[in-house]
């Protein structure tokens, strides 16, 4: 019943002191909550097991996540109603979310209209595919997630019973008049030929029982009465009719074979899972019948006020049993969910209840991965939303990292140290903001040194030419390089205003600073991934500096070796053929135009010994 103390909904914005007297006269008990908005648009739909409690809460506790800030500044009005139990708050959330569609609620919409199989409330039922549920009496077996499997089953029946395909009215005094002829399905062999009453009414319903059963999963009863119409044909010599019949075994085995996945005891179950990043939640759902998994969806739900998993299964769990008139009794879930007490709720620990239910959760993840890689193709914006979303999150971040920047180190031996800094925007490389650095303050192999030589000088230059920093630095190594890069952070007055993490390449373990315990990331998780696309990306490019550098000087050191060439000499011939590879290759004359007659013919001859 809806409470009537809080019945009006204001034009105006209430005041601090109005809110309060609602808040302080909700009940503790489970209900319904609508928030509504100055216009008296409903603009939000909760369920609580305390209504008071979970209302409050609103108003009393700093939210992390924007628009749930947003939400409780636009509240004008709070309506509420008390309910039996939990349960019936959950059903009731559902149908008002249904019916307002608030702007803050997750909708839980899906336009597609989904096939079935129909058998037809006839004296002779016919049995064939329909998007359409009629309530006339006849039986409606679905809905199925793929007319493919629609297809598959109707085949199926269709080679094991030979059903009529006609639409006549074949009603006893029209069959008894002869007010129909038997058409070519028959003379195919595919009809026995009801409409000149060349089949009897009860046996044409043998095989619609038959039918119904395979519908449901349960393969058992019709396999045995094959097998009893094939033996008895046998012992009547009669080969070629339970040759027939064998073949008909095999194929109904074949396709039980093919379907069962698990123990054929494990039967009207429905089973769900769920997987969620930053912004979206993917719920799967398998229904189970005598081992077979009959019927399989997915639901992609937008989060909108960071809402738990538990919460968007249970709301899930409520919408999908409605729309596919799921009568299952027991549910397998990957943790406790509350909705009813009439429905079994099973968490699987082992066996074959486990195996399906990771099955659940794998195709709940093959539809994530399915549905990045769509949107990263139509549209990119979003994926990029999405990916820093989960970067932020996943990395206990402040601000989404829009900006990244990672630095590595390169020296072999001990020389010609180098160090990398690669840059990320939007979680895609930005090639064009790369910068190399030569180490000019630190002598021999010193990471530590180096790396604090580096960033000081990066973001020393940022700060002076005021130039945009960084949401988050990655430093290429353990924690003695992250303590070198602090140093600099610190001397700059950076620390606390840039996140910054190190990454270490054994056991990709993240460093932070002042915590001496890493963070292990899932390995398949697409934020460790962007982490090692950066650590990569700076360490291919350090290497490549590296080898120009080393390179160069192996060159410019052969020249001046040649007597009586010197650095100056060098310098001019560099300038003008940019490279000691183009000046080894460089004609007679072409040397003498730079640095005339005789030092020409030196370098002429001492590249040209042969």
């Amino acid at each position: 019943m809806v409470n009537n103390q809080i019945s009006s909904i204001f034009n105006v914005r209430m005041s601090n002191t109005a809110l309060d007297i609602q808040l302080k006269t909700l009940p503790d008990s489970p209900g319904v909550y609508q928030y509504f908005d100055a216009e008296g648009t409903i603009i939000y739909v909760g369920k609580a097991k305390n209504l008071k409690k979970r209302v409050s809460s609103y108003f009393t506790k700093t939210h992390e996540n924007g628009k749930t800030r947003v939400l409780v500044k636009r509240i004008a009005n709070i309506k509420h109603i008390v309910v039996e139990t939990e349960t019936d708050a959950l059903l009731l959330e559902n149908n008002l979310i249904k019916k307002h569609k608030p702007r803050y609620n997750v909708l839980l919409k899906d336009d597609k209209t989904y096939p079935w199989i129909c058998i037809k409330k006839e004296r002779f039922p016919r049995v064939f595919p329909t998007r359409r549920v009629i309530k006339d009496g006849s039986d409606y077996f679905g809905p199925y997630t793929s007319m493919k499997t629609v297809k598959t089953l109707l085949g199926l029946i269709n080679g094991l019973y030979k059903l009529r395909t006609c639409n006549y009215n074949l009603a006893q005094d029209k069959v008894s008049e002869g007010k129909y002829k038997v058409c070519l399905e028959y003379h195919l062999g595919n009809c026995k030929g009801a409409c000149e009453g060349r089949e009897t009414e009860a046996n044409y319903h043998e095989n619609i029982a038959a039918i119904r059963e395979i519908l449901k999963g349960n393969f058992k009863d019709s396999l045995g009465n094959f097998k009893l119409q094939m033996n008895q044909f046998a012992e009547d010599m009669e080969f070629e009719a339970a040759q027939r019949i064998k073949e008909k075994i095999e194929v109904l085995e074949n396709y039980q074979a093919k379907s069962t996945i698990v123990n054929p005891k494990i039967s009207n179950v429905d089973v769900f899972s769920i997987v969620s990043d930053a912004g979206h939640s993917y719920i799967n759902f398998l229904q189970l019948s005598y081992g077979s998994i009959i019927r399989s969806h997915t639901l992609e739900i937008k989060k909108k006020l960071d809402e738990s998993d538990k919460e968007l299964l249970e709301l899930a769990i409520i919408e999908i049993r409605a729309r596919f008139n799921s009568n299952s009794k027991e549910i397998y879930v990957p943790f406790k969910v509350n909705i009813g007490e009439q429905l079994k709720v099973t968490v699987p620990q082992l066996g074959d209840k486990k195996h399906i239910l990771d099955l659940s959760i794998r195709n709940a993840k093959y539809y994530r991965m399915e549905r990045f890689k769509q949107v990263k193709i139509t549209d990119p914006d979003r994926h990029a939303n999405r990916i820093m979303a989960q970067m932020k999150q996943d990395l206990r971040l402040g601000q989404e990292p829009r900006h990244i920047e990672c630095f590595d180190n390169s020296n072999i031996q001990g020389t010609n140290p180098v160090a990398a800094c690669v840059v990320f925007k939007n979680g895609k490389p930005s090639k064009k903001d790369y910068r190399h650095f030569n180490i000019k303050t630190v002598v021999g192999p010193d990471d530590f040194a180096s790396m604090e030589e580096v960033v000081f000088r990066r973001y020393k230059r940022l700060l002076e030419e005021e130039q945009p920093l960084p949401q988050l630095i990655i430093i290429d190594g353990g924690k003695g390089q992250l303590s070198s890069a602090l140093k600099s952070l610190d001397l700059l007055g950076l620390r606390n205003k840039i996140a910054i993490i190190g990454i270490a390449k054994r056991l990709e373990e993240l460093f932070y600073p002042d915590d001496p315990i890493p963070l292990y990331l899932d390995k398949k998780s697409e934020t460790l991934k962007i982490i090692q696309q950066l650590r990569n990306e700076a360490h291919r490019f350090g290497i490549e500096h590296h080898r120009n550098k080393r390179s160069k000087q192996a060159l410019n050191t052969e020249m001046e070796t040649i007597p009586g060439i010197g650095e100056k000499t060098i310098v001019e011939l560099l300038k003008k053929f940019k490279s000691a590879k183009r000046i080894s290759n460089a004609k007679l004359d072409e040397l003498e135009d730079v640095v005339g007659v005789s030092r020409a013919a030196k370098i002429y001859n001492y590249y040209h010994k042969e």
